[in-house]
């Protein structure tokens, strides 16, 4: 029986659409509209400014545009989808890899602004996801806590960098430099003293248990210099705590709020939608799956939302998140694709051999292959084939290589040597022996 497969929403054909070649400084606009059994093209510059954009949402508006498709270059296409989300327009956010020209026709940007328009009304587009406002808004907060989060981190290891210089062992013995201990001992050293025993007397809580090899940790040669540097690097530390301190009461704040008009269903859907992503309860329903803390909840919300509707399965979201292969069929052949980048905010750690260390416990041959050999695959001297989506891991091959039994030819079958009934007798001038002229080969 054949399969009936519908369109989705976005693959409708449609007769009055726009797209937009975004630029930094201007975007191509093209305009299809229908005229007497024929479509035509109406393309111009416009300036990627405010009141630019406001006006061209006002004349889109009056032509009756149907759907607008902004092509997502850097962040230049921002500006284009708020102005004319904004003015009301059906305004769709396509990557910029699905929108390809095709091979063998010139390249400008005139022209790929109306390649753009031809698939946007063929519906042959596939939009992006782009969250409503509030979401977006606590998407920024929570983007700059975790990109200042890491450049604290990177501070912390260039301190330790220069303790290292300053023949300091802290770090060595200390779990982290972040504690009270640590701290207390380095602002001890930027004070001027020297001593480690008393720098070790500093220690608090189980570090106590430690002071012999904080005393000889904390041995070196730590000058003025040094002293400098660590109180710049230390200014700078805690400069990034209380930025990030201020970004998570700004992000609880907005996930604490609640507006009783809007909690009652009345209003836009973009109101719903920010009344539902933040009610109350949302980043503790979150936090009660294994894995999952206030941090990483708030990030999931702040990325996603809680209007589910735009995901049609758990599948689709998975998909979206770049977290499973996609699958590539052809024929009776069926295998599983590469796994995207993803979210980088989503993604906690990197697929590669460094990062698996959840399956270090268990033994080799049943972890999963990333990738098979040909002889895998089919191995015709290695007793019966192995099937494709077999789970043992490939056999490592020895560290030493194993040395095989070379069979030396006295005569190679290719080469034909002249026997010669008497060898060639030297001969002698001023008394000195002469080797024989050797042939020149042709």
């Amino acid at each position: 029986m054949p399969e009936e497969i519908p369109d989705a929403d976005h693959e409708l054909v449609m007769e009055r659409v726009c797209a937009i070649d975004v630029a930094k400084a201007s975007g191509v606009v093209c305009v299809r509209t229908p005229r007497e059994h024929r479509r035509v093209s109406k393309v111009w510059d416009v300036e990627s400014t405010t009141g630019a954009v406001s006006d061209l949402a006002g004349q889109l508006m009056e032509l009756g545009v149907e759907k607008v498709t902004v092509e997502s270059t850097s962040d230049y296409w921002r500006i284009w989808y708020y102005l004319l989300e904004a003015a009301g327009l059906d305004v769709q956010l396509v990557n910029a890899r699905d929108v390809k020209n095709v091979p063998g026709r010139p390249k400008t940007d005139k022209l790929d602004a109306v390649w753009l328009a031809k698939l946007t009304e063929k519906g042959l587009l596939r939009p992006s996801f782009v969250p409503p406002a509030p979401i977006r808004q606590l998407r920024d907060y929570t983007r700059l806590r975790v990109d200042l989060t890491r450049e604290r981190s990177r501070y912390w290891q260039r301190l330790e960098k220069l303790l290292e210089d300053a023949l300091i062992k802290l770090s060595s013995v200390a779990s982290t430099l972040n504690t009270l201990s640590a701290r207390d001992m380095i602002e001890a050293l930027i004070a001027g003293e020297r001593d480690p025993r008393r720098l070790a007397d500093l220690a608090r809580g189980r570090m106590q248990t430690k002071r012999s090899a904080l005393i000889k940790a904390l041995d070196g040669r730590f000058d003025d210099h040094h002293a400098e540097l660590a109180r710049m690097l230390l200014d700078q530390i805690d400069t990034l705590s209380a930025q990030i301190g201020t970004l998570t009461a700004r992000i609880d704040h907005l996930l604490a709020e609640d507006d009783p008009d809007d909690a009652d269903g009345g209003g836009s859907v973009a109101d719903q939608v920010a009344a539902a992503s933040t009610r109350p309860g949302a980043v503790e329903r979150l936090t009660e799956i294994p894995g999952i803390g206030q941090t990483g909840a708030q990030i999931i919300l702040a990325e996603i939302g809680l209007d589910m509707t735009q995901f049609p399965t758990a599948g689709h979201l998975v998909s979206w998140a770049k977290l499973c292969p996609r699958t590539v069929q052809s024929g009776p052949v069926t295998r599983g694709g590469k796994t995207g980048k993803g979210n980088p905010y989503l993604r906690r750690t990197r697929r590669g051999r460094r990062s698996s260390r959840q399956n270090r416990h268990l033994p080799r041959r049943t972890l999963q292959t990333h990738r098979q050999t040909p002889w895998q695959t089919q191995s015709p001297g290695r007793g019966r084939p192995i099937h494709p989506r077999h789970r043992l891991a490939p056999a490592h091959r020895p560290v030493r290589p194993v040395l095989r039994p070379r069979i030396r030819l006295s005569q190679q079958p290719h080469q034909h040597r002249t026997q010669d009934p008497q060898p060639h007798r030297p001969t002698h001038r001023n008394g000195l022996p002469r080797h024989p002229r050797t042939r020149r080969l042709s």
